[in-house]
């Protein structure tokens, strides 16, 4: 038995929530490991829809163990709510949770250093979602973080908090002019959460080793998208970790011999939020109606998300980058309301047609889209649970989409509930 991964293709928000809810029916175990509360994935089930933001998404399915890997960045009073949230639903989540005791914890100083270079940078923002990832995650490898594990040890905090105070003060105080953090007041803040958190700390690491030793299924929940990879992605527009599918063996404590699938998921046209390149993006009715018909703002920030057509150049080079060996579709019922469906398949950069996803940060800035069309379906697909059953040209489309992308489709999603999918293989 090997560990199933799903990664998103593009910037995140390509509906990976959704595909492992539908993965999670026959896991044992799901778990995170990249990211931190900027990333949110949505589950509908029936009438009610859940928002997670740390907990992986398997917590709605009934007897799944969820872990929060080593590799994500925690901010406790997030997650405390969360798992207050989630309970007062009536789900059972403090005895199937568990938390790495090395994962790192998101400081309020993080969080106001995260705005404040925002500001800052003015018209060269990132456009991240101001929760301090980023600065949790230059503690974590300056090796001046504070981990889940030391909200257990006071003296041992307080002495990781002055040391890094001395450095976090100097810039709060002496290049924004903003009152010092005291010690004693982040301390404080802190020893409140080590009773809700204290029984779920574990190496989750551990716990899914043995998982897969046993033959028990183990699914890996992305956050983010591969274009929004540290190295990968679309740089410095990205986020500080590392979302694709390599980042399990770092985020997670499994080693490459435990990933077998690999489930590369893409929605049926593209959307980004923040700052930075988007070929494929339209600024026409034809985004507004993509973003209404899709719903498309984010659920971490509320932000509008952009919204453009399928661009595939940037698919085919993510699903390279993870080796994926099946892919999910979603939000194929969203392209029902247009008229007509374009894909982008190569780029023209400075008058020369490029079929690879460029490098060159300046190139892809310079990139525009070469389009194929495919003829719109204009009808209702959210009832079908077939592919041999969807509209003629919403079949033409799929296959291309499955073919380009090199790997089988998985699934087909046509709708928001839990089973408003279309499942092969």
């Amino acid at each position: 038995m090997t560990a199933t991964v799903v990664v998103g293709l593009a910037w995140g928000d390509e509906g990976k929530g959704r595909v492992c809810d539908a993965l999670a029916g026959d896991a044992r175990y799901v778990a995170r490991y990249s990211g931190g509360n900027n990333a949110g994935h949505t589950i509908r089930v029936g009438q009610e829809e859940f928002i997670m933001h740390l907990i992986p998404s398997g917590i709605v399915r009934e007897g799944v163990v969820c872990t929060i890997g080593n590799g994500v960045v925690v901010n406790p009073e997030v997650l405390a709510g969360e798992v207050k949230s989630l309970e007062a639903r009536g789900l059972e989540v403090r005895g199937r949770l568990k938390v790495d005791g090395r994962a790192h914890l998101i400081m309020p100083y993080h969080i106001a250093l995260d705005a404040h270079r925002e500001i800052a940078l003015g018209d060269a923002r990132i456009g991240t979602t101001n929760r301090g990832i980023g600065p949790a995650y230059e503690d974590k490898v300056s090796r001046a973080g504070i981990r889940v594990q030391d909200l257990f040890d006071e003296n041992l905090l307080r002495a990781k908090i002055k040391a890094a105070l001395v450095e976090k003060n100097a810039i709060i105080s002496g290049v924004y002019g903003e009152e010092p953090y005291e010690v004693d007041g982040l301390v404080e803040w802190l020893l409140p959460f080590r009773e809700l958190i204290g029984p779920m700390v574990a190496d989750t690491g551990a716990i899914l080793r043995g998982a897969v030793g046993r033959g028990e299924p183990v699914l890996l929940e992305g956050a983010q998208g591969t274009l929004l990879d540290n190295d990968f992605g679309t740089y410095p527009f990205v986020t500080s970790s590392s979302p694709s599918a390599g980042g399990v063996c770092v985020g997670a404590g499994l080693p490459p011999r435990c990933l077998g699938e690999v489930i590369g998921v893409t929605k049926s046209y593209a959307t980004r939020v923040g700052d930075g390149p988007m070929p494929t993006e339209l600024f026409d009715e034809v985004g507004e109606t993509l973003r209404r018909v899709g719903k498309e703002y984010g659920r971490t920030t509320g932000r509008p998300r952009r919204c453009g057509w399928l661009d595939l150049v940037a698919v085919k080079y993510a699903a390279r980058v993870n080796g994926i060996t099946g892919l999910a579709l979603t939000m194929l019922d969203v392209l029902s309301a247009v008229e007509s469906v374009n894909v982008c398949v190569a780029y023209e950069i400075d008058g020369r047609r490029v079929e690879e996803f460029p490098v060159s940060q300046a190139e892809l800035h310079r990139a525009r889209p070469v389009y194929r069309e495919f003829p719109g379906w204009g009808e209702d697909v959210s009832e079908i649970r077939e592919r041999a059953k969807l509209p003629a040209a919403a079949r033409e489309f799929v296959d291309f989409v499955e073919a380009e992308a090199g790997a089988p489709l998985r699934m087909i999603s046509v709708g928001p509930e839990r089973d408003q999918a279309i499942v092969e293989g």
